[in-house]
């Protein structure tokens, strides 16, 4: 039997194999005995799931355990998007919540995230509490699990249904009438996941004219992973390239926590960009203030945006935990990073798909132009920024070497002088004229990830090139 271990965003492992029912009840155990010993398990927890395989009998045996240890339930009525969750932890003021999601892995996954009082992921030194429960746990019977049904006349667990009150919080955070006076149509994709259900029927209340793709529960999630991105999204973006009628597309991933923005000619915007675009519009249009946070692999481009409108820039690992905490802080405006999760000051700490979306949407719609235009518009104030990232799969040999390699750095690459090296999370050259690479080695297979960005599409293609050499040479 595996060992129990949290990543970026909670455990995650592959149905029957790592992720059972017994490893979940040793997890959901280790969970209320960290509560206990922090003093707050009789504030009750929210339990949701997303829409794979199972998620509803794991939600209600994690109940089961819960209220075995005399902790109360709040068990979602249906897979629930994952924002969704973070903000019924912060109106009911519970010791956290569980949600059983693996996020945009592939359909045979299925995970476990813990989220505490504050409404965002768990940090690293609680996840390691719980790790270390739950490890000294595994293959014993660790738990008291209660029946359901008594549980539930006990007072023990409580079905509930979360989205008014969600709804209620997003309609104070965008500005649903204009997307509605702008005429658009919108095309929604929700990916078969935790999405049905919240960002069609909200922009159909607002009266937009709405057409939705793939909006039924489908735990194989039409055979591609759950994401929201150019390569899993292909029907979508065809859809609207033949469509004239469609201004905008909006797709949000398997729990709903991530989001994918094409424009009305099919182009896919980049998430690195989609945040630029946001800061900027919030501020120069909303006369909003306040700083932002992106993770280390995330754009430049908001530094300048943010150097432009004279605010900072906070940079954070990779995980938006970190970014998170800024906002539980209230120390940033937006948080983002380049894998498409985003959130705002007053929201909740978490990534949040369905409210990127609407944020787009009102931009689109107040500033009467594309995504397309807009970006070149912002190009002009602050500069072009063209950002990749790709994934090299290691032999032994180089996964071996690459060690050394890293200790043992370049003082040039592509022809360009290392001005900065940065160590937050992997390792990260910044040139001299402001483009950068960064290698980041995967903690759980032998791939190292290379994301680099420059003020070109030519000279990203020489610095990808020669990263690529210095992983493989």
């Amino acid at each position: 039997m595996g060992r129990i271990s949290f990543g970026t965003s909670g455990w995650r492992g592959i149905l029957c194999e790592d992720f059972t029912f017994d490893n979940v009840r040793v997890v959901t155990q280790a969970i209320a005995d960290h509560l206990r010993a922090a003093g707050i398990h009789d504030r009750g927890m929210i339990i949701g799931y997303d829409a794979r395989f199972m998620g509803d009998r794991f939600a209600r045996e994690s109940a089961r355990v819960l209220a075995g240890a005399g902790i109360k339930s709040f068990l979602c009525d249906r897979d629930t998007p994952t924002p969704v969750i973070a903000f019924e932890i912060l109106r009911r003021k519970t010791a956290g919540g569980i949600n059983f999601t693996a996020s945009h892995n592939p359909y045979d996954y299925n995970g476990l995230k813990f989220s505490p009082d504050w409404g965002g992921p768990a940090l690293p030194e609680t996840t390691r509490d719980i790790e270390t429960r739950a490890n000294a746990m595994l293959g014993e019977i660790c738990f008291k699990e209660m029946p359901l049904d008594k549980a539930f006349r006990a007072g023990l667990v409580e079905e509930i249904d979360p989205r008014a009150a969600y709804f209620e919080r997003i309609r104070s955070l965008v500005d649903l009438k204009a997307i509605a006076e702008s005429g658009m149509t919108i095309a929604v994709n929700p990916l078969y996941g935790t999405g049905r259900g919240y960002l069609d029927v909200l922009l159909r209340e607002a009266g937009v004219k709405v057409v939705v793709m793939n909006d039924n529960r489908d735990p194989y999630f039409g055979g591609l992973p759950p994401e929201p991105s150019q390569s899993s999204i292909g029907d979508f973006i065809a859809f609207i390239e033949g469509n004239d009628e469609i201004s905008l597309g909006l797709a949000t991933d398997g729990d709903a926590d991530r989001y994918g923005i094409i424009d009305a000619d099919g182009t896919f915007i980049e998430p690195n960009y989609v945040l630029a675009l946001l800061f900027d519009y919030l501020v120069r249009n909303k006369k909003e203030r306040g700083d932002v946070a992106r993770s280390v692999a995330t754009s430049h481009f908001v530094d300048a945006v943010a150097k432009y409108h004279g605010l900072a820039v906070l940079e954070t690992p990779v995980g938006f935990k970190f970014i998170g905490e800024y906002i539980r802080d209230n120390r940033i405006l937006i948080g983002g990073e380049e894998s498409a999760g985003l959130t705002l000051r007053g929201h909740v700490p978490d990534k949040d798909g369905i409210l990127a979306c609407l944020l787009v949407a009102e931009m689109v719609a107040v500033e009467r132009k594309t995504l397309s235009e807009l970006l070149a518009d912002l190009y002009r104030q602050v500069g072009e920024f063209h950002t990749r990232r790709e994934n090299i799969h290691l032999t032994p040999e180089l996964e071996e070497a690459f060690a050394g390699k890293i200790n043992s750095l370049p003082q040039t690459m592509a022809g360009r002088k290392v001005a900065t090296v940065v160590t937050v999370d992997g390792c990260k050259l910044i040139f001299e004229d402001g483009s950068w690479v960064l290698f980041r080695k995967s903690g759980t297979e032998p791939v190292v990830r290379v994301y680099a960005e420059a003020s070109s599409a030519a000279a990203l293609d020489e610095l990808i090139e020669a990263a690529g050499t210095f992983v493989k040479g």
